[in-house]
């Protein structure tokens, strides 16, 4: 049986911007649980200290801030085990910055 519904919507082929952010690893403590690191997108650069055990993540500068800190939180945490001190890194972002 077959279902037809008049007002279907048509799904938009067009792509979302994407811009790569590329995050460098600094230090990385596991006694103190904490990572930090250099992320730049765009022409945005920031440095982040990730409090992994309490899930706090502190990113400096302001500008730009709310751009890249959700994005680079996933990140993180998707990835963490595998991030290493003088590592450089890159994921994906799906917006233009």
């Amino acid at each position: 049986m077959t279902f037809k519904f008049e007002n279907e919507r048509k799904v938009s082929r067009k792509r979302l911007p994407e811009t790569t952010a590329y995050v460098r690893i600094t230090r990385q403590s596991w006694q103190n649980g904490l990572l930090e690191g250099e992320v730049s997108a765009g022409s945005f650069e920031w440095n982040f200290q990730w409090h992994f055990r309490q899930g706090k993540l502190a990113v400096k500068p302001s500008q730009g801030r709310s751009l890249i800190k959700e994005p680079l939180s996933r990140f993180l945490e998707q990835k963490d085990y595998q991030l290493e001190p003088g590592g450089d890194y890159a994921f994906t972002i799906r917006a233009e910055i």
